[in-house]
């Protein structure tokens, strides 16, 4: 995470872009059912919906707070940079208290956009070992691409690498990609497409938590051990000097 804002405006942009990415994914799924009937056209809408946002999200907050917006990354962050200390731990705790925060509210937000009731627990029952081993396969492959990137210099590529990564999970895992337990929370509380019910969110969480490992450890095993400024998604001045060097 990122030292070049005070905490406070991190965690406001953390709970601003989690927030924003659960009003597009379930935006995007109420609107999706509304305008067809497919379940194919509705997820491809759906996905379509996630990349650009969270491209855009990426773009706009990474140099405030490296645009974690997932508890997973916070901790892979925090995990690789562990030797910081206690200051860096209180840190994780205001990114995943702004994370789940924002993810709640940009639930009911997306739910009072389209005249559903605010808060509506999920009927969307997602239960099953095939879709926790999606999870930790999705989320490992996440937090591997996050880290693989900030550890080869690459971390300004990011908003288009992750949100090309999301949208390509959402196809490739049978249970649509949440790989970040903030969203999973958020998205018990509508009861829309894209929605989980409030019993399938903790094994999806556990095997988010899972895969973060996973990924962590794969990193370390491919990429070695990080840097001091590789840690964070989008480092602040990455993301300056990329904008500076466009003609």
């Amino acid at each position: 995470m990122t030292d070049e804002a005070p905490l406070a405006r991190r965690a406001a942009a953390e709970f601003v872009g989690t927030g924003a990415l659960v009003a597009v994914v379930v935006g995007s799924g109420i609107q999706a059912t509304e305008l067809s009937r497919d379940v194919g056209v509705q997820l491809l809408a759906n996905s379509l919906a996630t990349v650009f946002g969270l491209g855009v999200l990426i773009t706009l907050l990474g140099p405030v707070s490296g645009a974690h917006f997932n508890p997973a990354v916070t901790l892979a962050a925090w995990w690789t940079g562990r030797r910081e200390g206690a200051s860096r731990l209180r840190q994780v705790a205001v990114y995943v208290t702004a994370q789940v925060a924002g993810a709640i509210g940009g639930a009911v937000l997306a739910n009072a956009v389209f005249a559903e009731q605010l808060v509506r627990w999920s009927g969307h029952a997602r239960w099953g070992a095939h879709l926790w081993l999606s999870e930790v396969v999705a989320t490992a492959g996440l937090v591997l691409l996050i880290l693989g990137l900030t550890r080869t210099g690459r971390a300004h590529v990011a908003p288009v690498a992750v949100a090309s990564y999301i949208g390509a999970a959402y196809w490739f895992t049978s249970s649509t990609s949440f790989a970040n337990p903030a969203v999973t929370v958020g998205r018990a509380f509508t009861d829309s497409f894209a929605g989980i019910a409030p019993a399938s969110v903790l094994p999806f969480i556990g095997a988010q938590f899972a895969g973060t490992a996973v990924g962590v450890a794969l990193a370390a095993a491919l990429f070695g051990r990080p840097s001091p400024a590789a840690r964070d998604v989008v480092p602040p001045r990455a993301a300056h000097d990329s904008a500076v060097a466009r003609p």
